[in-house]
C-alpha cells in the first residue's frame, strides 16, 4: 500500500512516497482506510531526531477513517463504521492508504464533520481533556472561583482546551496570544481574557486582578516558567506538554505546586487498564460537536495527502505560525 515515511532523520524533504505492507489486524484492532490526516508537533519532532529501524518510518497519528476489517476481540466496531482516533506512538502512523488501530482508542467520527476535519480532533481533545480531568483532577462542572491560564492558547491543544474548559467546568480561562489574528481566535474559542506571552506575563495577569490556580504550559515552558512561578497560586497546578530542555522545579516549593506531565500516547503505550477512558472521552467529544457544543479547531485544509503536500504541511507546522489544526485528506 502507499505511504509517506522517511528513511533518515532529518528536514522535511526526509518525506517520501513508499510502498509498505497492510498492517497486520491483531485482536483488538480495527482496520481503517484512511480518509483524513492532521499534523501534530509530535510528527515534526519525531520526523526531525528519531532514526527509523530498518525500513521507512511512517509517521502520523490523527486520522478519520471508515473500518474495512476488525479483530476477534473487537466489540464496539463493525465493518463501514466511520472513526476518528490519535493513534499509538510505538506503531505505524497513519500516513497511509490503511491503519490498524486498537479499538479501544477509538471513537465515532463526528456525524457534521468530513473526514479531513474530523482528524483534526483527536490527538489535541484527548490532551487537553486529560489535563483537565486527569492532571489537574478537575470534576466535570467544578472549578468554580478558579482560574486557568493557557499558555500558547492558539495552538491545536490550546484551541480545544479552552473550549472544553468553558464548557465542561466553571473556571475562568486566561489564554496567551501575541498576534491580532491568534487572539481573534483565542476568543473565539471562549477564553474569558487575553494576554501577550511576548510581554510581561506577570504585570499582564496583575492588571487583570486574578490569581490563575492552574496553568497548561504548552509551548516554550523553559522560556516562562519564571512567571508561570510568579503569577500561580499557592499550591496551584501546573501542566506541560512541550520539551524543556531545563526546569528549576526546585522554585516550585515555596508555593507547595503540583507540577503534571501530560502525554496523551501513555494508555496505548502501557495498554493500561483504562486505555479505553481515551474511545469514551472521543465519543464525548464527538457529540459535543455534532450537538454544536465544540467548534471545528482546523483553520488550515493542506490538499491531498502526497509527499508534497506532507512536506509543506511539515515546514508550517515548524514554522509555529499555524493557529488551531491543518488537516489533508487520504490519498
Amino acid at each position: 500500500m502507499k505511504a509517506i515515511g522517511y528513511h533518515s532523520a532529518g528536514p522535511a524533504n526526509e518525506l517520501t512516497l513508499v510502498e509498505v505492507g497492510q498492517p497486520a489486524v491483531g485482536a483488538h484492532d480495527l482496520l481503517v482506510a484512511v480518509k483524513g490526516v492532521s499534523v501534530n508537533p509530535v510528527d515534526v519532532k519525531l520526523r526531525a531526531a528519531v532514526q527509523p529501524d530498518g525500513g521507512p518510518r511512517v509517521l502520523g497519528f490523527d486520522a478519520a477513517g471508515v473500518v474495512t476489517q476488525v479483530g476477534d476481540a473487537v466489540t464496539g466496531y463493525k465493518v463501514g463504521n466511520a472513526v476518528f482516533y490519535a493513534g499509538d506512538v510505538t506503531r505505524a502512523g497513519t500516513n497511509a492508504e490503511f491503519h490498524a488501530v486498537d479499538e479501544r482508542i477509538v471513537g465515532r467520527k463526528p456525524q457534521t464533520l468530513g473526514f479531513a476535519e474530523a482528524a483534526g480532533l483527536p490527538l489535541t481533545s484527548i490532551t487537553a481533556w486529560e489535563m483537565l480531568f486527569d492532571a489537574f483532577r478537575l470534576a466535570e462542572g467544578g472549578g468554580e472561583g478558579q482560574t486557568l491560564l493557557v499558555i500558547g492558547g492558539a495552538g491545536g491543544v490550546g484551541s480545544i482546551l479552552i473550549q472544553l474548559a468553558k464548557t465542561l467546568t466553571k473556571l475562568t480561562v486566561i489564554a496567551t496570544a501575541s498576534r491580532t489574528e491568534t487572539r481573534d481566535w483565542v476568543r473565539k474559542m471562549g477564553a474569558d481574557h487575553v494576554v501577550d506571552h511576548r510581554g510581561d506575563l506577570v504585570a499582564q495577569i496583575a492588571a487583570l486582578g486574578i490569581i490563575p490556580t492552574h496553568v497548561a504550559a504548552l509551548t516554550a515552558t523553559d522560556q516562562h516558567w519564571p512567571a508561570i512561578i510568579d503569577v500561580i497560586a499557592p499550591r496551584g497546578q501546573i501542566a506541560l506538554i512541550d520539551d524543556p530542555q531545563a526546569l528549576d522545579i526546585k522554585t516550585a516549593k515555596p508555593k507547595a505546586l503540583s507540577i503534571h506531565w501530560e502525554f496523551m500516547f501513555t494508555r496505548s503505550m502501557f495498554g493500561t487498564k483504562d486505555i479505553a477512558v481515551q474511545r469514551d472521552l472521543l465519543n464525548r467529544v464527538s457529540a459535543m460537536i455534532d450537538a454544536g457544543t465544540l467548534q471545528s479547531t482546523v483553520t488550515e485544509q493542506a490538499g491531498q495527502l502526497s509527499a508534497d503536500t506532507l512536506r509543506a504541511a511539515h515546514i508550517r507546522q515548524e514554522s509555529g505560525s499555524v493557529i488551531g489544526k491543518q488537516v489533508l485528506s487520504g490519498f
